[in-house]
């Protein structure tokens, strides 16, 4: 019945085709355009058009101007320190100058390295893109361009798993390119034909190339030639280089070649018919994690290989699922989390503790109370798997649904949903019964959600397991990590109720939301002790010198995810001095915020970022989780003002009376679903509660 179940669910995607045409919009036509707006908003950040405007902008804005080639440098250096949005913003100066001058050299080497921005930020449709667009200009010296644009046109082809057409971009790459950078796109070209099993011209293409002087490229040049042993069905041989790779000590970065090292000796081990030396072999490479210092490796990128630390977790979840050991499995699911942050945010902000350290099994469970369950989801190429843990004990489900088909089941979901689709409702039966039914949850329980990969896109309250919404079962709220959640709830949960609220900032005429200021004046009301900033006074410099003395911060505003960097996300609070003044997510962590007990984002899109690594969504919610709050309201897609007002002023209405913060949740998401006018889950299901569920406030 499960995998009838999950067939259905699978080609839920191509079901909802044919249906879109024939759908009637359950969303106003206004509230539909809204969205389609703050979507368009979202997709032409980061078109050539927008960036050389925006380049324009930042051009004029510079006290010291440099020229065009000093930007290009410039984003090159900020691309290999992974400061991807900022490497942009310096190409985008750089285009904007090429095109003022009609400097066709610089227009190519702009569009280049925008191409080498967004390879290394993973966004690969925008990468391919620039990249074309550079070939399209004549550059002075053709190497280069021609070289780095079909090296970059390669990676993002191996990336997708085309295999052929990377082999035969980086041989256009390597004829083009200047004798420097030859060796890596050659090294490149190795990586793809041992993914595309021409074994035998990777092992003439490897031979024949000389051991790169860098000890940085050497040590990837050295496991690219360990991987083709095992690649060439020499396994025992294998084992022996990689044996020799987690010797070898050598090196300002050994901790972090001999994890790699390590994760090679475990697949050898696999190769070899031993899963419990593979497991004990990726078990040390985890653990070596600890003395790896996290920054962007740009020389992976450079040499093909695109390793990916998350990669590590996933064959430790994977593999020890498989070995019937659930426990280490949902122990590694939380590492991964916990490492994602240290990667994403690097030097660019200060963590505390409790965004890094580790809660373990035993712990989690004394501290649930009888009616709570976590359910944990990992995401795993070939499969999903869930882990429900009450206070007694651990149950793990495998579903047979890989990753590529889960992307695709949530995406069309969701879609349907913010589209209006009344198919959205037939929808949240099938994914419902797909990823909920299976768990055999209590009725009345209240579930603590951690996502994984498109799942943080999932608004598990708008699904539909036997018929009937999630909601109306189980108060539900999620967290990026339950180590995250638990020591949020140790800090304490009663709080008091003091309110800070931003409403409506002067933006610009066309991004006016009236309801938002009429919801904050309605909220400060409930709260005797309130303070609200509307219109022109809805600053930056007004939130960051408030923001730490409220234990109730609400920003009703719009927001805008970056996919570029989620660091880099932004709220838009009120022009000062004529200028936009936007809160980006990485000032966020420079803020204390260890006061706060719940922080709301009333605004289209705050929840979302990129999700890093297959592992969850990098934006607001970690930063400011990171910075102190113990818990958030984000929303996962554009809200609707006058649904947003009733919920918001519901939720609230409920805090003020001592209700806890997930079930005040779920009565106001209730309230707006038994309304004949609110019923699509567009309008009541955008909201998710993260971190500490049972936050509430003294009466």
């Amino acid at each position: 019945m499960l995998q009838a179940v999950l067939l259905q669910a699978v080609l839920l995607p191509a079901a909802l085709v044919p249906l879109q045409a024939r759908d009637t919009d359950d969303v106003s036509t206004r509230q539909r355009a809204s969205s389609t707006a703050a979507a368009a908003r979202m997709h032409d950040a980061d078109t050539a058009l927008q960036l050389s405007s925006e380049g324009s902008l930042l051009y004029q804005q510079e006290e010291v101007k440099l020229d065009g080639y000093q930007y290009c440098s410039q984003a090159i250096a900020l691309a290999e320190a992974g400061e991807f949005r900022a490497s942009v913003r310096a190409a985008s100066k750089a285009l904007h100058l090429g095109e003022q001058t009609g400097n066709s050299d610089l227009i190519a080497k702009a569009n280049r390295d925008l191409a080498i921005a967004y390879s290394y930020s993973g966004n690969l449709d925008k990468a391919e893109e620039f990249a074309r667009k550079a070939l399209q200009h004549e550059a002075r010296d053709p190497a280069m361009v021609v070289g780095p644009a079909y090296k970059i046109i390669g990676d993002v082809q191996q990336r997708r798993g085309d295999y052929a057409d990377a082999v035969r971009s980086y041989e256009t790459a390597a004829a083009g390119s200047s004798e420097r950078y030859r060796p890596l796109v050659q090294t490149s070209l190795v990586n793809a034909l041992i993914h595309a099993g021409d074994v035998g011209r990777a092992r003439a293409q490897f031979d024949a190339m000389p051991a790169p002087e860098d000890p940085g490229l050497r040590n990837q040049f050295q496991r690219t030639g360990a991987a083709l042993l095992l690649a060439e069905g020499r396994p025992g041989e294998a084992r022996d280089r990689y044996l020799a790779l987690v010797a070898d000590s050598s090196g300002s970065d050994a901790a972090y070649q001999r994890m790699w090292a390590l994760e090679g000796l475990a697949r050898s081990e696999l190769a070899l018919d031993d899963p419990e030396a593979a497991a004990r072999a990726l078990g040390l490479a985890i653990d070596s994690l600890d003395e790896v210092r996290a920054r962007f490796r740009s020389e992976e990128f450079k040499m093909g290989l695109f390793s990916d630390v998350q990669r590590i977790f996933e064959d430790a979840v994977d593999l020890n699922s498989r070995l019937g050991h659930p426990q280490r499995a949902f122990a590694y699911s939380e590492r991964s989390r916990a490492r994602a942050l240290l990667d994403e945010v690097r030097d660019r902000g200060t963590l505390s503790t409790q965004a890094t350290d580790l809660v373990d099994l035993a712990a989690l469970q004394a501290m649930l109370q009888a009616d709570e369950r976590v359910v944990e989801f990992h995401a795993l190429d070939d499969r999903l798997l869930a882990w429900v843990v009450s206070p007694d004990g651990i149950r793990e489900v495998a579903y047979p649904l890989p990753r590529a088909s889960l992307d695709a089941l949530v995406e069309a979901f969701r879609d349907s949903i913010v589209a209006g689709r009344r198919s959205a409702v037939d929808g949240a039966a099938q994914v419902g019964d797909a990823l909920i039914a299976p768990l055999a949850l209590e009725p009345g329980t209240r579930l603590i959600i951690v996502p994984h990969g498109p799942l943080h896109y999932l608004p598990f309250q708008a699904l539909r397991p036997n018929g009937d919404y999630l909601i109306r079962q189980h108060p539900v709220s999620v967290t990026p990590s339950i180590s995250i959640a638990v020591q949020l709830v140790a800090r304490g949960s009663q709080v008091d109720p003091r309110l800070i609220a931003f409403g409506n900032p002067d933006v610009a005429p066309d991004m006016a939301l009236p309801a938002s200021e009429d919801e904050v004046r309605k909220l400060a009301a409930l709260f005797p002790q309130s303070t609200t900033y509307l219109n022109a006074a809805a600053t930056k410099s007004r939130f960051r010198a408030s923001a730490g003395s409220a234990r109730l911060l609400h920003v009703a505003a719009h927001a805008e995810a970056d996919r570029v960097d989620p660091l880099y996300s932004r709220i838009l609070l009120a022009n000062e001095n004529g200028r936009q003044n936007f809160l980006e997510a990485h000032e966020v962590l420079a803020l204390d915020l260890d006061d706060v007990a719940l922080v709301t984002l009333s605004a289209c899109e705050s929840g979302l970022g990129r999700v890093a690594s297959g592992d969850e969504v990098l934006g607001f919610s970690r930063a400011f989780l990171s910075a102190g709050s113990s818990s958030l309201i984000l929303s996962l897609w554009p809200v609707a003002d006058d649904a947003t007002e009733i919920l918001m002023t519901t939720l609230y209405g409920e805090l003020a009376r001592g209700t806890d913060l997930q079930t005040a949740m779920q009565h106001a998401q209730l309230a707006l679903l038994d309304r004949p006018e609110f019923e699509h889950p567009f309008f009541w299901a955008p909201f998710n509660v993260i971190g500490n569920w049972r936050l509430h406030t003294r009466g």
